[in-house]
């Protein structure tokens, strides 16, 4: 579908700004996938007169969906639906499994598998003695053909037999689930910071791009440490969702 055929009802009684009434009904075309990536929109004059609004309006509306990333500008093309926005909600599961319960095939690339002297960070995480060899495994992972994570996981020696092309075809956590690790509980903490040259360019991203971060511990139902992962996101792509409850 293009732009043209965009279906935008107003509520000029509303309360609800009209640039915030444009924009959300153009998100929640681009999440139903009734606006797929590359869609191309109406130029703004275009917008506005149809619509029967101010080009600022419809500026302001585009504007605000650029800065979700849910659209770009591109001189000489216009303006394009970039993709809708991965959520995933903070719960034990991996990233693999989130793809691919949301319909998105997920596709690896394992940049780096092997072993190393754990450091001080990844010894007090595993709870092991600083310098115990460990398992690192370093993956891009993709999702509709673009680069959306930067995965780095480490893993306490013979927690289960993991090699390159395994990781290439299944999520790490199914791979630990198929090796009879119970996997119970986890320990997470969620940032932000700017893209390094070397992460901007595996992930696409210009330099000093925004990423989401998340470090993670995952225990077994023992109370052991199986699995620690530092992990990196597009900030344009991708987002995490929270339910919170009253207690």
């Amino acid at each position: 579908m293009t732009s043209e055929r965009l279906h935008i009802e107003l509520d000029r009684s509303s309360p609800i700004p009209l640039y915030f009434q444009v924009a959300e009904q153009i998100s929640e075309a681009i999440r139903r996938g009734d606006l797929a990536p590359g869609s191309r929109l109406d130029n703004e004059i275009q917008l506005a007169e149809r619509l029967g609004l101010s080009r600022p309006t419809i500026r302001q509306a585009i504007q605000y969906l650029v800065d979700k990333g849910l659209l770009v500008r591109k001189r000489g093309v216009g303006t394009q639906v970039v993709h809708g926005q991965g959520k995933r909600s903070v719960e034990l599961t991996s990233l693999y499994d989130d793809l691919r319960r949301a319909g998105q095939e997920p596709a690896t690339r394992v940049l780096a598998i092997g072993t190393e002297s754990a450091d001080e960070n990844v010894a007090a995480a595993l709870a092991l003695p600083e310098g115990t060899e460990v398992l690192r495994i370093e993956r891009l992972r993709y999702a509709a053909g673009e680069p959306l994570a930067l995965l780095n996981n480490w893993l306490p020696i013979g927690v289960a037999d993991l090699s390159a092309t395994s990781l290439q075809e299944r999520g790490l956590y199914e791979l630990l689930r198929a090796a009879g690790v119970r996997m119970r509980v986890a320990n997470q903490r969620i940032g932000a910071r700017a893209a390094t040259p070397t992460e901007a360019r595996l992930l696409e991203e210009r330099r000093g791009a925004p990423l989401l971060t998340m470090v993670r511990t995952t225990y077994d139902d023992q109370g052991k440490a199986v699995e620690h992962g530092s992990h990196i996101y597009r900030a344009s792509h991708y987002s995490l969702e929270v339910t919170l409850i009253e207690r």
